[in-house]
């Protein structure tokens, strides 16, 4: 991709934004970074970027800056339909995402992930499975390190494990996944993709580029997942997953399956093998176990179906702790434990996070909504929920249609959630950060929420134990 001399113009100066004008300028390109926020918001990304010879413009997506350009690298967090965007794309000039840019620069070959949830705990499992049995794995993209940054560390053994949103998926062009995984697809981001069959289209996207001797690893036992392959079709060689019996279920038969609390797979040599007994898995939860088949599927596609490999991949998965906010364990208080779950920012991922928990739950909802439907939570809250805790914009829309399946309270801070969730919790239950939401109403991201989630649980453990403390003087 020959960049020297370019105007390139990089729009949204996040992560993704700064890691893409860095790679710009090493690559002789004239670049100037564009966001809608002030500069007194991204002080320190303006501070990195003028150090870098960036021409910096804040406040605004001023037209005659996106036509002037001859390439648009958009970040995630911008929509694709924005008006200098569709001016841009008018006038003749290339937008493409950062991922996009990445992908024509990386060398080596690429094993991209996507799907509504699981896609950062399988990019992660896939890179250390992927490094236990002999492979040479780099891993970013969504999971927090912007493609772009892994370039430089790219050669022609390397295999890119890259999480893929269906923000980023909208505008790439030429990216192509030599192995491709979708983990699920259910309805989210539909305040931007506006429907569910226009989300389901961007998330098919990871196909764009595939060949026929290139590789699809799929979850058979979602229906999101099975109508986008009846609808859309698949051009490479599809390997099933399945939470499930191999002889129960929906044809056709997978490839990866149960066997009496095993999991499973046909991959190796053409003969079943197994991979791991379920109770030697120590993340919690049945989406973890589909999380764990998709990782499996994805390195055996990678690395060949060797039986030598298995060891290796046993290992791996016995040592897995799972990722942060991703039902982390955060502390025990007064036998209540804590757990952050702030990565469910949709109603199918708290599902998810409360089916990992039979009962007694305290659960805090709420944030930013997107457009969601929180009606399919109405079962598990019934079930096993004793106490929701409510926070953020979205509190109203979630108390409509939740409202007298189990005491709600509000609460005006992360904060004043734990506060109020301990107030409501004995000991064995369980509080549970699992909002349901984006979390930009209040918090830079998920992983600020988490984070602040956290702090607030260990500063309550710390007036805990001064209290002990005290009461033992």
């Amino acid at each position: 991709m020959h960049l020297e001399g370019k105007k390139v113009l990089v729009v949204g100066i996040a992560r993704s934004g700064v890691a893409a004008a860095r790679l710009l300028v090493s690559r002789g390109a004239q670049v100037t970074a564009n966001d809608i926020k002030p500069e007194s918001e991204l002080a320190a990304e303006a501070e990195e970027l003028a150090r870098l010879g960036v021409r910096l413009s804040f406040g605004g997506h001023p037209e005659p800056l996106f036509v002037d350009a001859d390439l648009i690298v958009v970040s995630p967090g911008v929509p694709a339909a924005i008006a200098p965007l569709r001016a841009a794309a008018v006038a003749g000039v290339k937008v493409i995402s950062e991922v996009e840019l990445a992908g024509r620069l990386l060398r080596g070959r690429l094993v991209g992930i996507t799907g509504s949830n699981g896609k950062t705990t399988t990019t992660t499992l896939i890179g250390e499975l992927m490094s236990a049995a002999g492979g040479r794995a780099i891993v970013g993209g969504n999971i927090g390190t912007p493609l772009a940054s892994l370039v430089e560390k790219s050669t022609d053994e390397t295999w890119t494990v890259a999480e893929l949103s269906s923000f980023q998926l909208e505008t790439i062009d030429t990216l192509r996944a030599h192995v491709a995984v979708v983990t699920n697809i259910t309805p989210d981001h539909l305040d931007r993709h506006g429907s569910f069959e226009d989300y389901m289209r961007a998330k098919h996207r990871i196909f764009l580029n595939q060949k026929p001797d290139d590789r699809a690893i799929l979850n058979g036992s979602d229906r999101g997942v099975r109508e986008m392959v009846a609808s859309l079709g698949v051009p490479s060689k599809i390997v099933y997953f399945r939470s499930a019996d191999r002889d129960t279920g929906p044809d056709p038969a997978p490839d990866i399956y149960l066997r009496e609390g095993r999991i499973c797979t046909t991959l190796i040599d053409g003969g079943e093998a197994e991979i791991i007994a379920i109770k030697e898995i120590t993340v919690p939860g049945m989406h973890n176990v589909e999380n764990i088949m998709a990782a499996v599927g994805a390195t055996l596609a990678a690395l060949g179906g060797r039986a030598e490999l298995l060891p290796a991949l046993r290992e791996a998965i016995r040592r897995f702790k799972g990722v942060e906010h991703r039902i982390e364990f955060v502390a025990e208080i007064n036998g209540v434990r804590f757990y952050n779950d702030s990565k469910a920012t949709n109603v199918d991922s708290t599902v998810k996070s409360l089916e990992a928990f039979r009962r007694d739950v305290i659960v805090i909802l709420g944030g930013k909504d997107k457009g969601s439907d929180y009606a399919p939570l109405a079962p598990l809250i019934t079930e096993r929920v004793k106490q929701v805790v409510l926070i953020g914009a979205a509190s109203e829309k979630i108390a409509a249609q939740l409202g007298g399946l189990r005491p709600m309270t509000r609460a005006a801070s992360m904060e004043d959630a734990v506060l109020k969730s301990i107030e409501a919790a004995r000991p064995g239950d369980t509080v549970l950060l699992a909002p349901a939401c984006a979390s930009f109403d209040m918090f830079d991201n998920y992983e600020h929420r988490g984070r602040v989630f956290k702090e607030a649980v260990y500063r309550l453990a710390d007036r805990k134990m001064d209290r002990i403390n005290r009461l033992g003087e």
